[in-house]
């Protein structure tokens, strides 16, 4: 039989031990998740930049909804809860801007040119604007209210180039998807997205004269978590921030 003192002294501890492992859970500190909505051309260098911003900020947990500008504009005037959101195009921020739910100016962050990919190896020989004018050629581009579709029409009308797409995409990554595929032979992109898709495609050259630039703007908005975001786009637009962006082929704002 037990004794009842060794009975009391056991249950004493296993208490003790209990509220020890209550007080370490209760004093971790929680992370704050920062949502961030960003154009699909950022994937890749948003994806590295928000590891690189969670190692130096480790109290924030980011996590990146990627899209079509227009697309995350409209989500985001609908209400869908974001802290930040990052645009490939003016247009599509002064939106959001219109609707009254940035905090502050929005602030140019980086810089992309176009670029036409093509199938790996360029088997059908296209050397420029030009050749997409071709019948045997199948273009997919971006939908015109998509940033990398109206500057692609800004870019063909600069060549006197007429083209007739077999597909209009929601986003950047749905025509590199179908040119590497193998479901169209050419799509005009950012210069970004090529370097990305490593040697899935190969990358054809937009004469400067016939090229366009495109401006990335970010901003606070004014639903989110003010501190988080306010962090967010310092370190973006800090030193670590663009080394890692212009490492991935985007330009200075």
């Amino acid at each position: 039989m037990i004794a009842p003192w060794r009975i009391s002294i056991a249950v004493g501890a296993a208490l003790l031990c209990a509220c020890g492992t209550a007080g370490v859970q209760s004093s971790s500190p929680s992370k704050t998740e920062l949502r961030v909505f960003a154009a699909a051309s950022l994937t890749q260098s948003f994806q590295r930049l928000g590891s690189a911003f969670a190692a130096a900020n480790p109290q924030y947990s980011p996590r990146f909804i990627f899209g079509g500008s227009a697309t995350l504009a409209q989500q985001i005037i609908d209400g869908a809860p974001a802290d930040v959101f990052a645009s490939a195009d003016n247009t599509n921020m002064q939106k959001v801007v219109s609707n009254g739910l940035v905090s502050g100016t929005a602030a140019t962050f980086a810089s992309n040119v176009l670029e036409i990919a093509v199938a790996k190896g360029n088997p059908k020989h296209i050397r420029g604007l030009s050749e997409l004018a071709r019948k045997d050629i199948v273009t997919v581009l971006c939908a015109v209210q998509v940033p990398c579709g109206k500057y692609a029409q800004q870019s063909l009308a600069h060549a006197h180039v007429t083209v007739h797409p077999s597909s209009l995409e929601t986003d950047v990554k749905s025509v590199l998807r179908k040119v590497s595929l193998g479901e169209a032979d050419a799509g005009i992109v950012y210069v970004t997205d090529v370097r990305a898709a490593g040697s899935s495609v190969t990358g054809v050259s937009i004469a400067a004269a016939d090229n366009v630039i495109a401006k990335y703007p970010i901003a606070e908005l004014k639903s989110g978590h003010t501190t988080a975001a306010a962090a967010f786009i310092r370190f973006v637009l800090g030193q670590e921030g663009q080394s890692i962006l212009e490492a991935d082929g985007f330009g200075k704002p």
